[in-house]
């Protein structure tokens, strides 16, 4: 016979879930971003007529953009002005990069990631549980393989 307390498992102080169990929720949204930013790093390729540069930094827009769309659906006045705010520093640094330099590209990449995790600890928009380390992983994995493309000499014009 075993006894309920031998077989129940361990309550955690914090009475929130286990760090295993966190990392096992992170692993789809990871892995899909992973494949996604894959894609977008070679989203170029499906818009040929245009400079690759070009391709990222409409990519960079996109997923700044999202951000807006999660605060609408949020409803709070207050997160939607910061976050169309924080959307607006990430089009201004993928329209300079058009014409400046395509690390740019890489530090807006970079850089929304770090929002990403952000807005993965702070829950600062609700209801985005599982999309900011999707995102983070997108932008990161994209501009890991733009900055081996920058350091291998790849020109991101035509």
């Amino acid at each position: 016979m075993t006894s309920i307390a031998a077989t129940a498992p361990p309550e955690r102080a914090s009475g929130g879930p286990r760090p295993r169990g966190r990392l096992r929720a992170l692993r789809g949204p990871a892995i899909c971003g992973a494949a996604t930013g894959a894609l977008q790093a070679a989203s170029p390729l499906a818009f040929w007529w245009l400079e690759p540069r070009t391709v990222y930094a409409l990519g960079l827009v996109l997923i700044a953009a999202v951000y807006i769309g999660f605060s609408v659906a949020d409803g709070r006045w207050k997160v939607i002005a910061i976050e169309s705010s924080v959307a607006g520093i990430f089009v201004v640094v993928a329209a300079v990069s058009v014409t400046g330099s395509a690390w740019l590209l890489v530090l807006g990449l970079a850089g929304h990631g770090l929002k990403d995790l952000w807005q993965h600890r702070t829950h600062f928009v609700r209801n985005t549980r599982w999309w900011p380390p999707f995102c983070a992983t997108v932008d990161w994995v994209a501009a890991g393989i733009l900055t081996g493309a920058l350091l291998m000499g790849v020109s991101f014009h035509g």
